[in-house]
């Protein structure tokens, strides 16, 4: 198959953006030049005719029609830099500037400079492919086909420097960045073979110039004597005159990049065993530490947690006395090179390696998942002539080849699902030693260069119907480099969650996908990568935008972002203590109060048991996937949920002690907890996840005893305790949408700003302003705080209202929805917040024994406090 190339508007604005910066540039023969003692004739690039000055000009007319801030040549040099992002055509737009800056100024001599061996391998690649392209459209101009820089062939760089015609030569930094390569060593006349691309006065484009910001690389890049450099990637780190960008944003949008599908797969309610996670060892010099992720035995409910230990602490200590723990999880040495720590139980973990019974049932429904979105694609693709490939990235070559598991579980999964023999439809692409064998690598070796030949070589092949290859494994051959059209799905079979980076992980798969007449496909709804993840699309995609931001200077709406700028202080009326309003209503509340609650064993015993029973059922664990689209648009990326579904899992779990586990949780005996599980008739769904049925079990029985106690509680007020007026103390708070600028200060203690989180507070505090029947109002500071069972309560506002018998109102604002005037539905509040409302009504009503005027009332505006002071 030959890949067809088209006259793309964008790509073609990318080319023009170089070609303009020289407008004024004769198109004049290459200069010759007689040198040596052998009078070697170098023909070398003709220099800039244009000065500074028009250059500069020339660079602020692209700079302005593409809408970026001006920059200086003598500043930043000439060096200009163009920003595509990956899949866009990156490697053909440098290309087709080539033959572009020849035709419009008869420049010849260009070197491209690449940061590793598989970009090389890429533009190599593209360069065989688009020979004949570049030979119709620019009128067959002659080029040495021999691109490539070796340095036991440095014959060519002669021809390069005397040669009359299109010279491109592609170079590795690392090929001449150093004194001691082959190209910088003196030969027996004197002269190092580098000179003869210096002779030529090249124009040089840089791939990737991120990855050669160090000062070794630029003063490499410099020696090469360049006429000026062209710098293109899709993730600059520094931008140096930038003259046109396409990034993610408007790559996504427009549609020239294939749309992203999220599908994690992840363990659900994984709270059992003794799960590890090595994240980090830190050596200091004299002592050592590891940071590891375990199981943390929290008041309410088991979850994962990141800890600091030291040798000889023990997890069963740092995870809070989770029992999955107790047997010797002591930590006793490590060994750096390996990445490894031990504990005194012999158990060895590894840095980047999941140790959870769960983690074979993940890796299996993520290879199930791929095989299955596969198939789909193909029903509706492969009619159209184009065909799905899928990649899996591994980072253990053990767990496929000689029959591993991967293997395995992949024959046996395609078989279940398409009732065929798996026998040629995948294969791996991984480094291998010198007999042969496939190896773990870290994608830098010579092993890792013949792989990334290899790809290379079989990247149009793949794309046809009559090869039956269509699933690839790779260990390293493929994060850089490589990508293929038509990958649809990516699946990262990791131990831990992904640690490449998520645009280098989806970029092997975002370029828009091509027939079998090698035409690309544009239609959006069928161009969709999916990525098949083993974390949560929440962390995918906010690692996503992280990266966005930080690579590609792009800056999304942060309108949730506070700003220095929008910091306030929220200043009081100088006399508000004095006003008559205030020290009413203030008189009523400031009084302290403290409670006590009653309740029999047997009533906590029977309400437990009622609740527990109306529990939702303990399952077993599963492994659960689900898709989100991706939106990314200028407000950030955000997700459209497409599907999910679960299947079970193979794992048992050991019980832990419940009565002394739950007794942890709730304070409870062991006698009352062993009559509450008995009386339950639940026990028997311990065995399908013993810590989800603590967990549950505890929070009942907590809701139970803060229920016993709402309906029990007595609240007392504590003689001579008030609250003082120190609580109303200036304070600053950022201005969001829902601060509230006060306009009628006399009917409220501050001078500017209410402080505000939402709407209904918003909307409150607007109608008691303008309501006429609201003599006073103010938010109760953040201090003033009532004790209760569930922790210290803090009400919203309290309100004086008009008339001969006035009444004085403590409210709390609540929307659950029913609209003004309808009240609120407390069902629908959380149960924590419902039972400090009932908590709030017991400690006012103590309070309004010696104030009779004084209400509590938890509403939704001013017109329900209103309606209920009226009808009172």
């Amino acid at each position: 198959m030959e890949i067809q190339f088209e006259n793309l508007n964008y790509q073609l604005q990318a080319v023009q953006a170089a070609v303009n910066l020289f407008i004024g540039q004769p198109n004049q023969q290459t200069e010759f030049l007689l040198q040596g003692q052998n009078d070697v004739r170098f023909v070398s690039n003709l220099d800039l005719k244009i000065d500074d000055e028009q250059l500069q000009q020339n660079l602020q007319i692209q700079q302005n029609s593409q809408k970026i801030d001006r920059t200086l040549l003598s500043e930043q040099g000439k060096h200009f830099t163009v920003e595509m992002e990956t899949g866009t055509g990156k490697t053909y737009v440098y290309l087709r500037t080539i033959f572009e800056l020849n035709r419009q100024y008869g420049w010849q001599k260009f070197v491209i400079v690449v940061p590793s061996v598989a970009i090389r391998e890429g533009v190599l690649h593209t360069l065989k492919m688009t020979q004949s392209h570049f030979a119709n459209l620019f009128d067959k101009p002659a080029v040495n086909p021999k691109f490539e820089y070796k340095s036991n062939q440095l014959s060519r760089l002669k021809t390069f420097a005397t040669s009359n015609h299109i010279e491109i030569l592609v170079i590795n930094i690392d090929a001449f960045a150093k004194d001691s390569n082959v190209i910088n060593t003196l030969n027996e006349t004197g002269v190092a073979p580098i000179s003869y691309i210096q002779q030529a006065n090249p124009i040089v484009i840089i791939d990737e110039p991120q990855n050669m910001e160090t000062d070794i690389r630029r003063n490499a890049i410099e020696s090469l004597n360049p006429l000026f450099t062209l710098r293109y990637s899709a993730t600059h780190k520094n931008a140096y005159n930038p003259i046109f960008s396409l990034n993610p944003v408007q790559a996504y949008q427009l549609g020239l990049v294939k749309q992203i599908e999220v599908d994690s797969v992840l363990a659900e309610n994984d709270v059992n065993g003794a799960y590890l996670n090595l994240t980090e060892i830190k050596v200091a010099k004299q002592s050592w530490s590891a940071k590891i992720e375990l199981l943390f035995n929290d008041k309410k409910a088991m979850k994962k947690k990141v800890v600091n230990i030291k040798p000889n602490q023990d997890l069963f200590e740092l995870s809070q006395q989770n029992e999955m723990y107790r047997a010797g999880f002591i930590l006793s040495g490590m060994d750096l090179d390996s990445q490894m720590v031990e504990f005194a139980n012999g158990q060895q973990i590894f840095v980047g390696t999941d140790h959870s019974a769960l983690k074979d049932d993940i890796q299996k429904m993520q290879i199930r998942r791929t095989i299955d979105e596969h198939l789909k694609k193909e029903q509706k693709l492969k009619p159209l002539g184009i065909k799905v490939l899928s990649l899996f990235f591994i980072d253990k070559v053990e767990n496929y080849r000689n029959n591993g598991k991967f293997y395995q579980w992949f024959e046996q999964i395609y078989q279940e699902l398409t009732k065929e023999s798996a026998q040629g439809v995948h294969n791996g692409y991984f480094s291998q030693d010198k007999k042969g064998v496939a190896k773990d690598t870290n994608g830098t070796t010579q092993a890792d260069y013949d792989t990334y030949a290899l790809i290379m070589r079989d990247k149009e092949t793949l794309l046809s119907l009559d090869n039956p290859l269509r699933f690839i494994f790779s260990h390293s051959a493929l994060r850089e480099g490589w990508d293929n059209p038509n990958v649809f799905q990516i699946c990262t079979l990791n131990d831990t969650a992904s640690e490449m980076k998520k645009r280098q992980e989806i970029g092997r798969g975002l370029r828009l996908p091509v027939n079998q007449q090698g035409e690309r496909n544009y239609e959006r709804n069928q161009n969709i990568l999916t990525v098949i993840a083993n974390e949560s699309y929440d962390s995918f995609a906010s690692k996503l935008q992280l990266e966005i931001e930080q690579d590609c200077g792009v800056q999304f709406d942060k309108s949730q972002i506070k700003k220095r700028e929008d910091k306030k202080a929220v200043r009081y009326r100088k006399d508000f203590s004095q006003h008559p309003e205030f020290q009413a209503i203030w008189e009523r509340i400031k009084q302290q109060t403290t409670y006590r609650v009653n309740f029999t064993q047997a009533e906590l015993i029977k309400s437990a048991v009622e609740n527990i029973q109306k529990m939702e059922t303990v399952r077993a664990t599963k492994i659960k996937h689900e898709k989100n689209r991706l939106n990314i648009n200028n407000s950030g990326i955000t997700g459209e949920y497409k599907s999910s579904n679960q299947a079970d899992t193979s794992a048992q779990w050991a019980i832990p002690d419940l009565l002394a586990e739950l007794q942890k949780k709730t304070g409870l005996t062991r006698l009352t907890l062993c009559q509450i599980l008995q009386q339950s008739n639940r026990l028997h769904e311990v065995k399908n996840n013993p810590q989800r049925f603590i967990d549950l079990t505890a929070e009942k029985i907590n809701e139970t005893l803060q229920q016993i106690m709402a309906d029990g509680v007595e609240y007392h007020r504590i003689n001579g305790k008030t609250y003082e007026m120190t609580l109303f103390k200036d304070f600053e708070f950022y201005l969001n949408q829902y601060s509230f600028k006060v306009k009628d200060s006399s009917k409220t203690i501050y001078d500017d700003y209410i402080a505000l989180d939402s709407q209904t507070e918003y909307r409150f505090a607007q109608h008691c302003e303008s309501s006429d029947d609201v003599q006073f109002y103010f938010k109760l500071p953040e201090r003033f705080k009532i004790p209760t069972p569930l922790g210290n309560y803090n009400p919203d506002w309290a309100v004086v209202f008009k008339g001969q018998n006035k009444i004085y109102f403590v409210a709390e604002t609540k929307n659950t929805g029913k609209g003004i005037q309808a009240g609120i539905d407390r069902s629908k509040l959380r149960s924590t917040e419902d039972l400090k409302i009932t908590y709030a009504e017991h400690n006012f009503a103590a309070l309004k024994v010696d104030y009779p005027d004084l209400e509590y009332k938890a509403v939704d505006s001013v017109e329900e406090l209103a309606a209920s002071y009226k009808i009172s």
